[in-house]
């Protein structure tokens, strides 16, 4: 039985895609700070991938300098206001929080880091006064998370911007590719909005960098070049009838449901296929669409998924099923797909192996594929001297940035293969900073 009604209503879609980490009032906030302890040598930060003075914030919180805790969050992390509602907080800042080791609820950190930064927001408080320009440019390839932390940080710095983005709009997977339910679009293209009328760098839409006379181009005319590309499309699986009607890949069924709401369509019986966080939100998202039944389905045992736990818990509660143990081995349908046909795994020798005559079927009107994505191997490879790993991640120097190529430094998903927002907000400024040590050395 579904948990959820299919929304036919902007108004029902809204509903069911609640956010999990609403906006605080400014007596929860004020609460909420005065429960902070001010620890000495704060483990939080630690935790924190940019390094947020989280203690400072707070104070300045609770004693009402609201703007203040605004200025110390984006002067470590310039997507504070993304990365306190979408942050995986519970492993990071929330779950170092000393106040897990007595079994008191750890501050909600994350969301008075929302708190903050959107009273700023929505007051269009001007932080940030950018100084004269030094005479130097910097292209930014990808208006993603590194790509916009770059552009700020080197804007900041005194150099011209110019983003160069393939999409119709900025923020690359905080806008595309995040569950509703963690962070509306509203709230990132204001925060998008509010650090480019703060800092002034410019960005070009629908321009894709795909063929070396583009970059041949930008190398011309720019003093450095930055690349924050994203992912790309679902990785293939390679089985039978991968390509029927009804079957997509979750990063694509995610961007869909972000762009059109309660339009997209989503049959009664969903299978998806993977482990990691992604699969947990596409498991998710289908619920809340109203689907009768979610199966997740997994080649390795419960234990071995690539999501954290509260991930899959948040799937369960919305009435996801969780198989493990199995592997797909045949999407069958003819017009469109009709079941899938699995086979039971097992752990040999630290290797997953089919085990014969365990195949059964489950059926469905609905596959979403969350078997990774592919890299940006067609633009990396138009690079010159630019080197790359075994997995098509960018090799690049792990205190500057920079990549072989001195001209071309990288950060986020271009040289991780796909982390958090907070990871790329951290790469994209410290390569900005990189970037200016190479041009002023």
């Amino acid at each position: 039985m579904a948990e959820y009604k299919k929304p036919v209503s902007e108004k029902a879609f809204k509903k069911n895609f609640a956010l999990k980490k609403p906006l605080m009032n400014d007596t929860e906030a004020y609460y909420e700070s005065s429960r902070c302890l001010f620890c000495y040598d704060a483990p939080c930060i630690k935790a924190c991938p940019t390094g947020i003075d989280i203690p400072l914030f707070i104070k300045q919180i609770h004693t009402k300098n609201t703007e203040g805790a605004a200025k110390t969050i984006y002067d470590s992390n310039w997507l504070g206001n993304a990365c306190g509602t979408v942050c995986p907080t519970g492993v990071l800042c929330e779950g170092a929080c000393v106040y897990n080791h007595q079994d008191v609820q750890p501050l909600q950190i994350g969301r008075l880091q929302h708190y903050a930064t959107t009273s700023v927001i929505d007051g269009s408080k001007k932080l940030y006064n950018v100084g004269d320009l030094n005479g130097l440019k910097i292209a930014v390839i990808g208006a993603g998370p590194a790509g916009i932390a770059c552009a700020c940080e080197a804007r900041a710095l005194g150099y011209k911007v110019d983003v160069f983005e393939a999409k119709e709009q900025p923020t690359g997977l905080t806008v595309h590719g995040i569950a509703p339910y963690k962070i509306t679009n509203e709230e990132v293209l204001k925060e998008f909005a509010f650090l480019q009328n703060q800092l002034g760098f410019n960005v070009k839409y629908n321009n894709a960098i795909t063929s070396k006379k583009k970059l041949k181009d930008l190398e011309s005319k720019y003093d450095a070049i930055f690349i924050g590309v994203g992912l790309g499309k679902t990785s293939v699986l390679g089985i039978e009838g991968e390509n029927i009607n009804g079957v997509v890949g979750a990063v694509e069924f995610i961007e869909e449901l972000r762009m059109k709401h309660h339009l997209v369509q989503v049959p009664n019986k969903v299978i998806v296929l993977g482990g990691g966080n992604t699969a947990m939100d596409a498991a998710s998202e289908a619920a809340r669409m109203g689907a009768h039944e979610v199966t997740l389905t997994y080649r390795r045992s419960k234990e071995e998924k690539g999501a954290y736990e509260f991930e899959y818990d948040l799937a369960k509660s919305a009435g996801v099923k969780g198989v493990f143990n199995c592997t797909p081995v045949e999407i069958i349908g003819k017009n469109k797909v009709e079941a899938v046909k699995f086979v039971k795994t097992q752990k040999f020798e630290d290797k997953l192996h089919p085990v014969v005559g365990t195949d059964f079927i489950i059926e469905c009107d609905m596959v979403i594929k969350a078997t990774g994505q592919a890299k940006q191997g067609h633009l990396y490879e138009l690079i010159e001297k630019l080197e790359i790993d075994n997995k098509t991640r960018i090799i690049v120097n792990s205190e500057s940035f920079q990549t072989s190529n001195p001209k071309y430094f990288a950060g986020g998903d271009a040289i991780n293969g796909g982390a958090e927002v907070v990871n790329a907000a951290y790469d994209g400024k410290m390569a900005a900073q990189g970037i200016h040590k190479w041009l002023t050395k």
